[in-house]
């Protein structure tokens, strides 16, 4: 007797309407959409900055065009604008901040994550992240208290009768410049590249550590020949965090900077930041093309952000390429 033999086929996925119902029921489309209305936000908002600034600087761009760059006068009194001394004050502060905190700040983090023991290293990590959230009036209160008179009485002097053959170290000393701006700025930006950097370290795989030490390799010789290579990327992550930090720090550059909108060679004379002309004359900017002014180089100092955090973007693809930490 032949028996009969059933068959079952696989019901086809759903498709259409119900499907997205399904997906709406498990929380698969309103995670989804949640996530894209967030993500499109923050494009938004960056749409929205880029047309305030473009658009309320529109008498500044008319009247200046592209000399508004490298002209070195800036005079309220006739209506006459440049942003070459800002432009120059916000990058050689930031530079040198960088050369002191990059040096510190990794030095700090090695010892931390390797070199440190557990005890020491946890307590210490959690004070860095602690000065991380100081604000930087406080900053600014201690580059007057302290970094100017030791700027004035002790640094600058010294500075001036060793390398004082150098021309950045020429010129009177005040106490306040760009020396001292980009020493506080170093202060501030220091806890970042810690605290990221020791991070990155620690996230690297133990059995790395372990085969260059069976290897014959030295704690330090381990660390520095193959726990650093495999985290540069995200160190280097670390330095362009800072170097936006500093690009856009505001009061306490304003407090020790001299505020002077002239460029000079020597570190130890007065000068100006962008940001810190914008906090100061924003409130005083009585004229329409005085305000656009100060409009334009908000614009500048936004374009010159996203240039150097491009460039940097593109200096961790090419490190990763050319022999980072592997995937």
């Amino acid at each position: 007797m032949a028996t009969a033999t059933t068959i079952d086929h696989a019901a086809p996925p759903q498709a259409g309407p119900r499907a997205f119902i399904a997906r709406l029921r498990h929380g698969d489309e309103i995670a989804h959409v949640i996530t894209l209305v967030f993500a499109a936000a923050i494009l938004l908002i960056t749409s929205m900055l880029i047309y305030e600034l473009w658009v309320n600087s529109l008498l500044s761009r008319t009247k200046f065009g592209w000399h508004f760059l490298w002209t070195s006068v800036w005079d309220p009194v006739f209506d006459n604008f440049g942003s070459l001394p800002f432009i120059y004050g916000t990058l050689v502060t930031a530079v040198v901040s960088l050369l002191i905190a990059v040096p510190l700040g990794l030095a700090a983090a090695i010892f931390l994550a390797d070199l440190a023991p557990r005890k020491f290293s946890d307590p210490i990590s959690f004070l860095i992240d602690l000065l991380a959230a100081v604000p930087s009036v406080i900053y600014g209160l201690l580059g007057i208290f302290v970094v100017v008179p030791l700027m004035r009485t002790v640094i600058g002097p010294v500075l001036k009768s060793t390398l004082g053959f150098l021309p950045i170290f020429q010129g009177p000393n005040y106490g306040v410049g760009f020396l001292t701006a980009g020493i506080v700025l170093a202060i501030m930006v220091v806890p970042f590249i810690i605290s990221v950097s020791r991070e990155v370290l620690l996230t690297v795989p133990r059995e790395q550590r372990e085969a260059a030490l069976a290897l014959g390799a030295t704690r330090w010789e381990a660390t520095w020949q193959v726990v650093v290579p495999w985290a540069r990327t995200g160190i280097l992550g670390s330095v362009f965090l800072a170097l936006a930090r500093a690009l856009g720090e505001t009061m306490a550059v304003t407090m020790v900077i001299g505020n002077d909108p002239k460029i000079s060679a020597s570190l130890l004379a007065p000068g100006y930041t962008i940001a810190a002309v914008i906090a100061n004359e924003f409130s005083e900017a009585t004229g329409n093309l005085y305000l656009s002014a100060l409009i334009e180089l908000g614009l500048v100092l936004f374009l010159m952000t996203f240039i150097l955090n491009g460039l940097a973007r593109i200096l961790i693809v090419a490190t990763e390429r050319g022999g980072g930490r592997p995937s």
